[in-house]
C-alpha cells in the first residue's frame, strides 16, 4: 500500500465519503487509490473555483467534510475565492493539495510555488505531510481539525513522493470534537438583561438557525419581546411554514444602523456585532449603538441551541414560540415578469425540504420574501461575498442531500464565474433547478459606484458593469454544459418551465429575461 492508499483509507474510515476533483499529474497516485478503496466517491469539477463550492455546499447540507484534491499552488489559487466562502461559512472541509516530490522542491520547477503561503489565509489548519509513513495519521488529524466547532477548513499538503512511496496502512478515526457548553453564569447574565425590559435583539448564527434552536428563541421572544436576527447571508437558514421566522439584518450600512438604532442589550448566538460590508465615505462601519450592552450568550465554538434552550428555560418562557411562519401560496401572477412575480412563481411550487442555493443578488429579494410562507425548506446563502458561490454550492448540496430537490437562484453575471458546475450536474444527473436572472449587468455595482462618491460615471465606467455586447445565451450555454435549458419572457413562461423542471429529475437550466 502507498501513501496516497493509505490516505483515502484514512479519509473513508473517519466519515469522508466524497472527493470534488480536478486533480494534475502530482496527484495521479491519489487518483489511482480510488479504484482501490470502496467507499469514496470521486466528482470530477472542471474548474477548481467550482470544486471548492461543490465542496462547501456538501458540507454545509451533510455537516461533516467532503475532500477536495487540488492540483499544486496555481490550482489552489484558483479554488481560493470559493475557500473564502466556504471559510466565512465556516463550512467542514478537507483541502487536499499536490505538491511536488520533496526532493523536487529544490529544483523551482515551473509549477513550484508557496502553497501553505495560499493556504493560510482560508484554512484553520495547515501541513504538509513529510512521508508516505506519516501521510495517514495526517489524513485523520486534517478531518478531526475539519470538524473542530464550527468547522473550518483543513488543508493537507501532499507530495507527490509521499503518495507514491510505501506506507504502513490507514490510521484510525480521531474523536469529533463537539460543540462546547455554554457557562451557566452567562446564561443567568443573559437573562437579568432580558429581564430587564430594555429593547433587546438576539443575532443567531450556526447550528441554532436550525428548527430547534430558532423554536428556543422563538420561545425567548414571546417572554421578552426580543427581536430575532441573522447575518445578511447566513451559512444555512432552515426557513418557511412551521418554521420561526427572524429577521434578515440588511446589507447597507445606513440600514443596519436604523435596524439596530433602538437596540439596548444585543444578544450573540455563536455570531458577531453587525458591520458594515464596505467602508463608504460618510457612512458608519460599526452599526451597534455605542450605549448598547453586548452579550455573548455563546461563542463559535460552543453549543448555541443548547445556550437558547437554556436561556427559554430560566426566563420561564411559554413552550410555544412566536413568529412562527404560516403556509401561504398565493395565486400564480400573469404576464410581466420581474424579481417578485418570479418569488411567487418559486415560492409557489417549491417542495417541502427543498434546498435554496441563492446567489440572486439584486434579483434575489422578490423570492425572500415569497418564500418565506413557503413548504419549510433550507437557505444557502452567499457568505463571503465572493461571487461565483451559487452554481456549485447547489451542486454540492445536491450530492449530500440526493433526494431533496435544490433550486439555485442566480445572478447571470455571478454564474459565468463558475458555469462549470453546470457539467458536474449534467456528469452526475444532479436534481438542480438553475433559475438564471438575466438582467444583463452586475446590477449591484451600480448601486455601489454612486454609493461609494466616485463621482458622475462615464461611458467606460459603465461599460465595465455591463453584459451587453455580446449577450450572454444560457440556453446555449446550459446545453453546451449538457443540461436542458430554456428562456422565459412572462409569469406564464416561468411558471409552466419551473412548475415541468420542479416535477422532473435531473438539472435544468432556467434563463429569467428581466
Amino acid at each position: 500500500m502507498n501513501g496516497a492508499e493509505s490516505l483515502v483509507r484514512t479519509l473513508v474510515a473517519s466519515g469522508v465519503e466524497v472527493c470534488f476533483t480536478n486533480p494534475g499529474t502530482s496527484e495521479m497516485h491519489f487518483v489511482a487509490a480510488l479504484d482501490k478503496v470502496d467507499g469514496m466517491r470521486a466528482i470530477l469539477g472542471l474548474f477548481e473555483g467550482a470544486v471548492t463550492g461543490m465542496a462547501d455546499g456538501y458540507g454545509r447540507m451533510a455537516d461533516k467534510p467532503a475532500a477536495t484534491l487540488l492540483h499544486l499552488g496555481p490550482g489552489l489559487a484558483n479554488g481560493l475565492a470559493n475557500l473564502h466562502n466556504a471559510r466565512r461559512a465556516q463550512t467542514p472541509l478537507v483541502n487536499i493539495v499536490g505538491d511536488h516530490a520533496t526532493y523536487h522542491a529544490q529544483y523551482d520547477a515551473p509549477l513550484a510555488s508557496d502553497i501553505p503561503g495560499f493556504a493560510r489565509p482560508v484554512s484553520g489548519w495547515v501541513h504538509s505531510s513529510p512521508s508516505a509513513k506519516t501521510v495517514a495519521a495526517d489524513g485523520a488529524r486534517a478531518v478531526q481539525a475539519a470538524r473542530v466547532a464550527p468547522g473550518q477548513i483543513a488543508t493537507l499538503i501532499l507530495p507527490a513522493d509521499t503518495a507514491w512511496n510505501d506506507a504502513d496502512g490507514p490510521a484510525p478515526a480521531l474523536p469529533v470534537m463537539e460543540p462546547q457548553p455554554v457557562a451557566g453564569d452567562m446564561v443567568d447574565r443573559v437573562a437579568k438583561a432580558l429581564k430587564s425590559g430594555r429593547k433587546s435583539a438576539i443575532i443567531i448564527r450556526g447550528l441554532a438557525l436550525r428548527k430547534r434552536g430558532l423554536h428556543a428563541a422563538g420561545r425567548i421572544a414571546a417572554k421578552t419581546g426580543a427581536r430575532i436576527l441573522c447575518d445578511t447571508f447566513a451559512p444555512r437558514l432552515e426557513r418557511g411554514a412551521g418554521i420561526v421566522a427572524v429577521e434578515r439584518i440588511p446589507y447597507f450600512a445606513e440600514q443596519i444602523v436604523d435596524t439596530f438604532k433602538d437596540v439596548e442589550e444585543l444578544i450573540l448566538v455563536c455570531a458577531k456585532p453587525p458591520v458594515s460590508f464596505f467602508a463608504y465615505p460618510g457612512k458608519p462601519s460599526w452599526c451597534t449603538p455605542e450605549s448598547a450592552n453586548i452579550h455573548y450568550l455563546a461563542q463559535a465554538h460552543e453549543d448555541g441551541i443548547a445556550a437558547l434552550e437554556a436561556l427559554a428555560d430560566a426566563l420561564g418562557a411559554p413552550k410555544d414560540p412566536i413568529h412562527v411562519a404560516e403556509l401561504k401560496k398565493g395565486d400564480l401572477p400573469k404576464g410581466k415578469l420581474d424579481q417578485f412575480s418570479a418569488g411567487q412563481i418559486i415560492a409557489h411550487f417549491l417542495p417541502e425540504g427543498a434546498v435554496i442555493s441563492d446567489e440572486a443578488a439584486t434579483s434575489g429579494i422578490g423570492s425572500q420574501i415569497a418564500t418565506a410562507t413557503a413548504p419549510v425548506h433550507d437557505h444557502l446563502s452567499l457568505t463571503g461575498g465572493a461571487i461565483g458561490q451559487g452554481l456549485p454550492l447547489a451542486t454540492g448540496a445536491a450530492v449530500a442531500c440526493p433526494d431533496r430537490k435544490v433550486v439555485c437562484l442566480h445572478g447571470d453575471g455571478g454564474a459565468m464565474y463558475t458555469l462549470q458546475a453546470l457539467w458536474t450536474q449534467a456528469r452526475e444527473k444532479l436534481d438542480v433547478v438553475n433559475v438564471i436572472f438575466a438582467n444583463r449587468s452586475y446590477a449591484i455595482l451600480n448601486i455601489e459606484l454612486a454609493r461609494v462618491g466616485a463621482g458622475n460615471p462615464g461611458p467606460k465606467a459603465l461599460s465595465m458593469l455591463d453584459l451587453h455586447n455580446p449577450e450572454l445565451n444560457w440556453v446555449h450555454l446550459g446545453q453546451g454544459m449538457g443540461v436542458e435549458a430554456t428562456r422565459v419572457e412572462t409569469a406564464e413562461e416561468f411558471a409552466d418551465a419551473y412548475a415541468s423542471a420542479i416535477k422532473a429529475k435531473g438539472p435544468r437550466v432556467i434563463e429569467v429575461m428581466l
